[in-house]
């Protein structure tokens, strides 16, 4: 039975919360919040003690955390989590600056302990039975790659001010998936954006339209595009095309009737948000985490994954500002 600290109250920490305390191979025991109140809610909600942050960290009695709190304190936990000998799954991304999640990195390895990042997205099943096609053959070899990741509605912009802006927050979820889908990271990437769904985004120095290329290495191409703004819903999808054929994967609608008439075919829109869409997805996620704790299967999330995809969301925000294609190392 695997032990679990939680490290955040939060939205995002309360559906972790579920799924840490629905699997019947791990315990949740302790949670944390800066926010004493949040903290105090989700333990009562789960019969479970809220601690100090570090008060969890220095039990031996825990044998992992999961880091769900703002992204400026990845990093610091990371490295307090793994020198205390947890095992830790953070929220992406692994930090706002990849220099320090570099760092962050060197030391990890020093104390040899796993570390997952929550790139969820990977664990959804449909979005993995195309990556089971693609690895099969099904296609041949892939060559162009589509993905399309539009929110229902922006953020509050007090939210995008500590973001750190749209690739770096929206759009690593589509460089990290354009990495697992393709098996490489891009030699090149060419990124553009606009503030036109909300003045005030531009205002704080960010965007909420956004168009990233990636090329890679063997002429492959990749193409994402995010919007902060889709008026249907929350649309969720991937084309790969390969040699020998397409491999789609599209949204999730909320309900499967359509509806044929002589006035038109009508379907449902797509679920409004991740928290409708990606549930399935969360679940798996944690039980890959659980699996490689218990079972010793590999990390399917590394922290190197997590900094490759932070690597692409830099160049990209350098690209888009500077109009410059930005070359990564191999």
């Amino acid at each position: 039975m695997l032990k679990v600290g939680l490290l955040g109250a939060g939205r995002i920490g309360q559906v972790h919360a579920v799924n840490i305390a629905n699997n019947p191979r791990s315990r949740l025991v302790a949670v944390s919040d800066v926010h004493a109140p949040a903290a105090d809610a989700l333990a009562a909600t789960y019969g479970i003690e809220a601690r100090a942050a570090d008060d969890i960290l220095g039990d031996p009695a825990i044998d992992a955390v999961l880091i769900a709190t703002s992204t400026d304190t990845h990093s610091d936990l990371i490295e307090a989590a793994t020198a205390a000998g947890k095992a830790v799954l953070c929220e992406k991304p692994v930090d706002l600056s990849l220099a320090r999640a570099e760092a962050c990195l060197a030391k990890v390895r020093q104390t040899d302990r796993p570390v997952m990042i929550g790139f969820n997205r990977r664990f959804d099943p449909h979005f993995a039975a195309l990556k089971a096609a693609s690895l099969a053959g099904e296609i041949g070899k892939s060559e162009l790659l589509s993905l399309t990741s539009f929110d229902p509605a922006p953020p509050p912009v007090a939210y995008i001010k500590v973001s750190g802006g749209l690739f770096r927050d929206m759009m690593i979820h589509d460089f990290d998936m354009a990495n697992f889908l393709m098996g490489a990271r891009p030699a090149t990437v060419r990124a553009v954006g606009s503030a036109i769904v909300d003045p005030e985004i531009g205002a704080a120095g960010d965007v909420d339209t956004a168009v990233a290329t990636l090329t890679y290495a063997d002429g492959r191409i990749a193409v994402i595009k995010n919007s902060r703004r889709a008026a249907y819903g929350y649309d969720q999808r991937i084309e790969l095309l390969g040699s020998k054929g397409l491999l789609q994967a599209n949204n999730m609608l909320e309900n499967n009737v359509v509806k044929s008439t002589a006035a038109g075919v009508v379907s449902a829109k797509p679920t409004y948000f991740f928290l409708e869409r990606y549930i399935p997805a969360y679940v798996a996620e944690w039980e890959a985490f659980v699996a490689a704790m218990i079972d010793g299967t590999p990390m399917p999330v590394t922290l190197e994954d997590g900094i490759s995809a932070l690597a692409i969301a830099e160049a990209a925000t350098h690209s888009a500002k500077t109009g410059e294609a930005v070359e990564l190392p191999s």
